[in-house]
């Protein structure tokens, strides 16, 4: 399964536009430099009350859907 590591820095205000349907895609850069994007929704998964803040790795099907978060560090 493929994998992808990103930083992201969310304020409680940005993930309440994801939360609520306003921002329906996240787009930020992997730690290597590459475009990422996924479902706003995964954020449910990780948002805190500080927002989101932290390295994750993303999961990836072989077809390039996204899968899963998982918080790697704070």
């Amino acid at each position: 399964m493929p994998t992808i590591d990103i930083a992201l820095s969310l304020t409680p205000a940005a993930c309440l536009a994801h939360y609520e349907g306003r921002a329906g895609v996240v787009h930020t850069r992997s730690l290597d430099g590459r475009s990422v994007q996924f479902p706003a929704e995964a954020l449910r998964r990780v948002v805190a009350r500080d927002g989101v803040n932290g390295v994750f790795r993303l999961y990836f099907s072989p077809e390039g859907r996204f899968e899963g978060i998982l918080r790697l560090s704070s």
